[in-house]
């Protein structure tokens, strides 16, 4: 079998939900041994419905596989003095410990970052939290509707000044960008580890991701501007940057940063000569004194043709743009086949069952082999067993209600 970045690796992950349970399914991919904990009850995330594919689905559960796959899953009760000298055990054999739970839950339990790495001094100490972990908002519960769209900013730099409300985010969007932050927070504490051989404790919180995916807006506030919602057609400042409405009602996203670059070729392009010769056209700085009557003749020209055509004009322009494309497109889209951004999980019997984006990060221009995600508990009697516990010894747990 061919190695993996981190084979060899154990991480041992008590979290619920998204943004965390993500960040483990990461470093699975990547040939991470991920022992999920649950307790009794299993994740709410299990329970969660959600636009038709959650507990809602009928089916496979895609939300939970989409945060879970690759793991092994063992469930205990932590409330019990028993429960929580089995997870002791466990980490002991673990190079990282991945969290989401609140700073108070974790001191309760004795699994907060300042016992953990005094008992094992090699441990990467990995924690996702809502708020990050000093200030009055350290112990908050924090989602990523809360924590990063609304706290963060998102939503009010994504929101068209005459709306009424908010726009709402989509599903997890904070969770999954944070994740792959604290993957890579996790890399390279691991890397660190190898020179110096202690563990080191690594935060991601999705207040910080969120400001870390505003960084343009946030720099333009550090400078005494005020960031707005913008709208998405043609000439802010460059005509041809925008979108612009089609014969049949879609949009072309044109991103001519460098414009003059572009401006005559596609001009000839879409059979205008007269635009590239035209005096107020000639250059970024007259388009931009009359942009309004620029973007005018752009619109006018995008609504001659239709999504196709313009799509197949276009193709032979080598320069930014794209389709707008809805989200069902990208089934199919030619671009995402041919780099393999969705894959097939396969059950046991070898049978494809379900597909899953496989994640922007490729190695030798291949994806992850993508795994299941785990039943509630699946591996808990295989861990004790590895472990070296008889089957009377797991029957006496089960018996004492430490395991399911």
């Amino acid at each position: 079998m061919e190695s993996k970045a981190f084979d060899g690796i154990r991480v041992v992950e008590l979290a619920q939900w998204v943004f965390v349970p993500v960040a483990g399914a990461l470093l699975a991919d990547w040939g991470a041994d991920v022992i999920r904990v649950e307790r009794p009850e299993g994740d709410p995330y299990r329970r969660l419905a959600t636009q038709g594919i959650g507990s809602d689905s009928g089916g496979v559960n895609l939300s939970l596989a989409m945060a879970n796959r690759g793991k092994r899953s063992i469930s205990l009760d932590l409330r019990t003095e028993r429960g929580r000298e089995l997870l002791d055990e466990v980490l002991a054999t673990a190079d990282v410990f991945l969290t989401n739970f609140r700073p108070g839950a974790l001191g309760r339990l004795g699994l907060d970052a300042d016992t953990l790495t005094e008992r094992y001094p090699r441990l990467i100490y990995a924690r996702g939290h809502g708020f990050g972990v000093r200030g009055p908002n350290a112990d908050k519960a924090g989602y990523d509707s809360s924590a990063f769209w609304a706290q963060g900013g998102v939503a009010h730099v994504l929101t068209p000044p005459e709306r009424d409300h908010p726009i709402s985010q989509r599903g997890a969007m904070g969770d999954r960008n944070g994740a792959m932050a604290l993957a890579f927070g996790i890399a390279a504490a691991l890397l660190g580890r190898q020179r110096s051989g202690r563990g080191t404790v690594v935060d991601v919180s999705l207040l910080a991701t969120a400001m870390w995916m505003l960084s343009s807006d946030l720099l333009a506030a550090l400078a005494g501007n005020r960031p707005r919602a913008v709208s998405g057609r043609g000439g802010a400042v460059n005509p041809l940057v925008g979108a612009y409405r089609t014969k049949d009602d879609r949009h072309i996203q044109l991103v001519f940063l460098e414009a003059d670059r572009y401006w005559a070729e596609f001009c000839r392009l879409i059979g205008r000569d007269d635009l590239r010769v035209d005096p107020r056209f000639l250059d970024l700085a007259t388009r931009n004194a009359h942009r309004e009557a620029c973007v005018a003749e752009l619109e006018a020209e995008f609504a001659t043709r239709t999504f196709a055509e313009w799509k197949q004009l276009l193709s032979g322009l080598d320069a930014p743009w794209a389709p707008i494309q809805a989200v069902e497109e990208l089934l199919d889209d030619p671009q995402v086949q041919a780099n393999q951004y969705l894959g097939s999980v396969e059950l046991d019997d070898g049978q494809t069952s379900y597909r899953l984006p496989t994640g922007p990060v490729q190695i030798d221009e291949r994806p992850p082999a993508l795994r299941r995600a785990p039943e509630h508990g699946e591996h808990t009697e295989q861990l004790l067993l590895e472990m070296g516990y008889s089957w009377d010894d797991i029957t006496g747990l089960q018996d004492a209600g430490v395991i399911p």
